[in-house]
């Protein structure tokens, strides 16, 4: 049987607004699909984990962690992405060893009452901001015995084989909240704090800070670690990514990156559209209910309509927020279930 996966990363709405907001959608097939289903379930996620639940279904999927519901759930995909980015040949330079994690600059901000740490896509940094940043840091990295590569802009890479056991947080899971509570944790936090520090002077009132923030932009004042990785043993699973930051569609084959519903449908496999996460993050309603919108004709109708044609044989969506997700799975024979009234009901049923 032919079957499409479909991950919406918070197409799960909030409980305290559910209500409001589904009543304001007009999602006629994501409703078909979520109330003539086979199969449904909800599950809560561990608060603690520092990593979200659809990152930890993408390690996961990619064959590099255990599923989003185990106790040891994490989200180890530098390695990974820095085959992404074309970044293999250094690493194999180094004998293909060693510990990775992804290195985002990032603006920390002082709130009332603790640090935030801003969404990394609010930065908007260009080649060249990125890489004078990069120039500043890199000796720093290097005079703790680590190295720094740099990929794309705001996306960088370091090897540090002896924090390999420090737990980090993903920039997702850590944005708007008590950044005090996600920090790096473990023996080495201390000397992680330390390059933070020596690399925060570097930058600070550097040119390329100065000129940003002429221009109304954020300053880069830190840089944020994560998603630490030994090397890979084979390659990942090949899935299909669109909306998300460049670490993410990075995980994708190239061919399978910004994809089309009439691609996948040619092609079954799993899609993760990312494009919901920075209004969900920030609580842009307005604009959540419009990329939704946007999901629901460039996505669901077309997938609804070849599930119904026997095109594919079915369609299982993953829909999440940060406290948990659901899966729900339908399929031609269930679409004939004309007596459950199409409805989005299940969005609610989060517990």
């Amino acid at each position: 049987m032919t079957e499409i996966t479909l991950v919406l990363p918070y197409a799960l709405p909030p409980p305290e607004m559910a209500t409001d907001l589904l009543r304001a959608l007009k999602t006629p097939s994501l409703a078909t699909l979520l109330s003539r289903h086979t199969h449904f379930k909800y599950s809560q996620y561990d608060n603690d984990s520092r990593v979200l639940p659809h990152e930890a279904w993408l390690a996961h999927a990619l064959g590099l962690a255990s599923a989003p519901d185990r106790p040891d759930t994490a989200a180890p995909l530098a390695s990974a992405v820095m085959r992404g980015c074309g970044l293999q040949a250094q690493v194999d330079a180094e004998a293909g060893q060693g510990h990775w994690f992804i290195v985002q600059p990032a603006h920390i901000q002082l709130s009332r009452t603790h640090l935030l740490l801003s969404d990394p896509r609010a930065l908007h940094l260009n080649e060249a901001e990125s890489r004078a940043l990069y120039e500043l840091a890199r000796p720093c990295f290097e005079e703790q015995g680590k190295t720094l590569l740099h990929a794309a802009p705001g996306l960088w890479f370091a090897r540090a084989d002896d924090w390999s056991g420090l737990a980090t947080a993903s920039p997702d899971a850590a944005a708007t909240q008590n950044l005090s509570d996600w920090m790096p944790e473990g023996e080495h936090a201390r000397a992680y704090r330390k390059l933070q520090n020596e690399i925060q002077m570097q930058w600070h009132e550097h040119p390329v800070n100065e000129a940003r923030q002429a221009r109304g932009l954020q300053a880069v004042n830190a840089f944020w670690m994560w998603g630490g990785a030994g090397p890979l043993a084979a390659s990942p699973q090949p899935l299909a990514i669109a909306g998300g930051p460049a670490w993410m569609e990075a995980l994708a084959a190239p061919a399978l990156r910004q994809p089309t519903a009439a691609q996948l449908i040619a092609a079954p496999g799993a899609v993760m559209l990312a494009e919901l996460i920075p209004s969900a993050q920030t609580g842009d309603w307005a604009d959540w209910i419009a990329r939704m919108q946007r999901i629901e004709q460039e996505w669901l109708a077309p997938l609804l309509a070849a599930l119904q044609d026997g095109r594919i044989g079915r369609v299982t969506l993953v829909l999440s927020h940060r406290n948990g997700w659901s899966t729900i799975g339908t399929s031609k024979l269930a679409l004939r279930k004309f007596w459950r009234k199409p409805n989005l009901n299940l969005l609610m049923k989060q517990a």
